[in-house]
């Protein structure tokens, strides 16, 4: 068992982690509208690996003999108006979610619980890749200033992350 303080971090994390999956489709939704399908692919591609993450925490509370809660997931607040918009959001989520395992870890540090400390070691490396992810796609539309021929070619781009996982 768990401490009653590291539960309920990691229990919350399950919704923070839902959540993205919630900002991820929503992302992917407007992409699709606006025909960017390498977009739309990769977002969508990204909800599922938020789902994923949600999962190993739910899994590893179960396998610690402590019963899930899942809360409400409010609507994600985004205001969308471009390509670069989405990888704005996108970096700042991340940053947000970055945040959220940091504040587990130092409970789970406080508490000593160890084996909550080597979970969220997997969390901490995987923000910094998708915090870094974000960021460099976020750049280079930046960079290009969303012209039609790089945001089609960027699309294209996005659109080969397919299958890949982490």
């Amino acid at each position: 068992m768990l401490s009653k303080k590291v539960y309920e971090v990691l229990n919350e994390q399950i919704n923070h982690e839902l959540e993205s999956e919630y900002v991820y489709l929503q992302l992917a939704a407007w992409s699709a509208a606006h025909n960017l399908a390498g977009f739309a692919s990769w977002m969508a591609h990204q909800a599922g690996e938020e789902r994923e993450h949600a999962m190993k925490i739910h899994n590893f509370l179960i396998d610690n003999d402590h019963e899930v809660v899942l809360t409400g997931i409010p609507a994600p607040k985004l205001n969308i108006k471009s390509p670069v918009d989405i990888f704005k959001a996108s970096l700042k989520h991340e940053q947000k979610i970055s945040k959220n395992i940091h504040d587990c870890y130092a409970v789970a540090l406080a508490e000593k619980c160890y084996k909550s400390q080597v979970m969220l070691h997997w969390f901490i490396e995987e923000q910094v890749e998708e915090e870094a992810n974000a960021k460099s796609i976020l750049d280079k539309l930046e960079v290009l200033k969303d012209s039609p021929s790089s945001v089609y070619w960027i699309d294209k781009e996005l659109k080969k992350r397919g299958g890949e996982g982490h």
